[in-house]
């Protein structure tokens, strides 16, 4: 079981060889897959999405659990940012990962390495 940082699905669709292989193994196994609503909103915030990527996000989206930021969650991602100094969307992603019980899959190895408790996988 993943949660997927925002970094990890972008890397996905840019076709990061990397990326497609361990997300396209990951999605074969069928493992159950987990994203913050801070990753939804990163994903959608991109200045010029095309109508495509909309569509790829999207599909991407399906096949995973889509958490959202309750008080537990934010109580953890402000203890993470305050001990760890990590930007907020960052705690709040590790924080759901932490919630969720599952590795975090990210390319951000360095920052999240930090947060105790956390399994890191990079992609």
């Amino acid at each position: 079981m993943y949660t997927l940082d925002t970094n990890a699905i972008i890397y996905y669709l840019k076709d990061d060889p990397h990326a497609v292989a361990v997300l396209s193994d990951i999605f074969t196994e069928n493992t159950p897959l987990y994203i913050s609503t801070i990753t939804e909103i990163e994903l959608f915030g991109f200045s010029k999405l095309s109508d495509h990527e909309v569509e790829q996000i999207e599909a991407i989206l399906e096949t995973v659990a889509i958490i959202p930021v309750d008080s537990r969650i934010a109580r953890t991602a402000g203890f993470i940012r305050r001990n760890y100094r990590i930007n907020i969307a960052d705690s709040a992603i590790a924080a759901t990962a932490l919630f969720t019980g599952t590795a975090l899959l990210t390319r951000n190895i360095r920052d999240f390495r930090k947060i105790t408790n956390l399994s890191v996988r990079q992609i």
